[in-house]
């Protein structure tokens, strides 16, 4: 554990503590009636109670939407069942600056509604909706699917038999067991969308404006730090009672339910209606996923002068079209997020694995506590985490500011909880006997994790890092503030010509787009040929 909290103590409580303390004190002295002043804005009020609806209502949408998919994936068995399932998850490990940008080729001005229609939806709240329901239809197709594929469809069956009507069995029986998952799946919904960031600030505009980016505006706009603390605080005891309300669903559904092997439960589909509903969830996956995504990649080619590599090519200068955007080749972003994206999944496979060795071979009040600890940086604002680090690793022995380290550091904070949560079922489900039974054959420690556990787990090691190097490659919240400005990652790079005017500005922006979002496919694509069922549900 020592590892762990030191990394975790060093690199995100001092960052986020200073920042907060500098936010809340005057004089030397704690200023705590500012809470309250804040908190009674009219302006921020506006803010919490947009943050607060938007999300419950993307998360009713994304439930409306993605159930019938959970139950095509769990219950039915077609031609090209493993493509679509990739297909659908894509959006998850996407940053959120791409789906902001597809969305925004698809609903904005110019966009493919209002070519054919002259209909514009950014800077609405339809489509921070609808991007909400593309980035988390993932979520409840593999949290409620996967738990679906594993109920004994027998029940049901019985409870048809004694003379319950389809929906009657479904309502009385497969529902209760499916609650859990869908509160888990609806917890962590929630959670993405109330703490949303590049979605809101690209397709909002100015008009709405959630806590995350209401706290990237105080603290990077008008630089009012007060206000910036007091809603990172806002923030954090909202997010912390959602993660501890998802903790207890979670052991709820580990404890209740008998599962069975989902080939048990999957068939092909039968009768008029069972096509039907397969039908709406391909024809769901075509509009809602693969359209944005489309659109993006046709926009990245639609040059002036015709369709074309023109855009991808003008990535390739500095100053292309009297542009100043950026003081290196806009490409070059590719090569630093590759580069700090692998720094940033070493980090976070050494302290994460680390994390999960000692969850699993240790119980009590303490380790409960340093679970908590390691789910800490989804709480906060990842804003708050960057502008954090500025301030305080700025002085020997830690003078990290114009060290290349520091983006890899504040994407491994981000990467470490999925590496932790791949590998801590798996290892649990080592049994200890085969550990004792290679001590008592005199291997050390180290050799019997080398002999047992490492074995047993590669596979998860290999899944997590696959989520660890997407999530690091498109984190965006604490990099806009510490990525150098020789030194850009793609999604600074996307949200730096999106924030500037010109067609050409906007085509760089789209060809970007489309490679940090085939590099994110290409690595969902090796993580699937190589999860199984157990390591690679989310």
């Amino acid at each position: 554990m020592a590892v762990p909290v030191a990394f975790f103590a060093l690199f995100f409580a001092y960052p986020v503590t200073a920042i907060v303390g500098r936010g809340l004190k005057a004089g030397g002295d704690w200023q705590f009636g500012r809470i309250g002043e804040v908190l009674g804005r009219p302006d921020i009020l506006d803010v919490l109670w947009f943050t607060t609806w938007q999300a419950l209502a993307s998360t009713a949408l994304t439930l409306l939407i993605a159930l019938p998919g959970a139950y095509v994936f769990a219950r039915f068995d077609f031609p090209g069942k493993q493509v679509l399932r990739a297909v659908v998850t894509v959006p998850f490990v996407l940053p959120t600056v791409v789906v902001g940008t597809a969305f925004l080729a698809l609903l904005g001005r110019g966009g493919l509604l209002d070519e054919l229609w002259g209909v514009r939806l950014d800077t609405t709240v339809w489509a921070i909706l609808l991007a909400h329901v593309f980035f988390n239809y993932a979520v409840v197709v593999r949290t409620v699917g996967g738990l679906w594929s594993q109920l004994d469809p027998r029940q049901e069956e019985a409870a048809r038999v004694l003379g319950a009507g389809r929906f009657a069995a479904f309502r009385r029986v497969t529902l209760p067991a499916l609650a859990p998952a869908v509160a888990a799946a609806a917890l962590m919904v929630f959670l993405f969308t109330f703490t949303s960031f590049g979605v809101v600030q690209i397709l909002g505009g100015p008009a709405y404006s959630t806590l995350e980016v209401e706290i990237y505006r105080q603290t990077a706009q008008l630089l009012d730090l007060p206000t910036a603390a007091v809603l990172t605080l806002v923030q954090f005891a909202a997010v912390g009672g959602i993660l501890a309300v998802h903790a207890a669903t979670v052991r709820r559904r580990e404890r209740a339910l008998r599962l069975v092997d989902p080939a048990q439960t999957s068939r092909r589909p039968r009768g008029a209606g069972q096509w039907a509903l397969l039908g709406g969830v391909l024809l769901t996956a075509l509009l809602l996923i693969l359209l944005p995504l489309g659109v993006l990649v046709e926009r990245s080619f639609d040059g002036p002068g015709g369709y074309g590599f023109g855009y991808y090519e003008a990535l390739q200068s500095v100053g292309a079209g009297g542009s100043s955007t950026f003081l290196v080749p806009p490409l070059e972003a590719a090569g630093n997020s590759l580069r700090y994206a692998l720094v940033a999944t070493l980090i976070a496979l050494v302290i994460g694995g680390l994390a999960a060795a000692a969850l699993t071979r240790r119980a009590g009040r303490l380790v409960r506590g340093f679970d908590a600890l390691l789910m800490l940086p989804l709480g906060v604002s990842a804003v708050t985490v960057g502008f954090g680090f500025l301030i305080t690793l700025d002085k020997p022995p830690l003078d990290l500011r114009t060290s290349w380290i520091l983006v890899p550091l504040a994407q491994a904070l981000v990467g470490v909880p999925f590496v932790v949560r791949t590998m801590l079922p798996v290892l649990r489900a080592v049994d200890d006997r085969l550990r004792e039974a290679a001590a008592v054959l005199g291997a050390s420690p180290l050799r019997a994790w080398r002999e047992v556990d490492l074995p047993l787990v590669r596979r998860a090691v290999l899944v997590a890092a696959g989520f660890a190097f997407a999530v690091s490659l498109g984190e965006f919240g604490a990099t806009v503030f510490i990525a150098r400005p020789d030194t850009p990652t793609l999604p600074v790079a996307v949200a730096r010509l999106l924030g500037r005017s010109g067609e050409l500005n906007y085509g760089q922006a789209m060809a970007l787009s489309t490679i940090l979002m085939l590099v994110c496919a290409v690595s969902l694509l090796l993580l699937e040929r190589i999860r199984t069922d157990r390591s690679g549900e989310f």
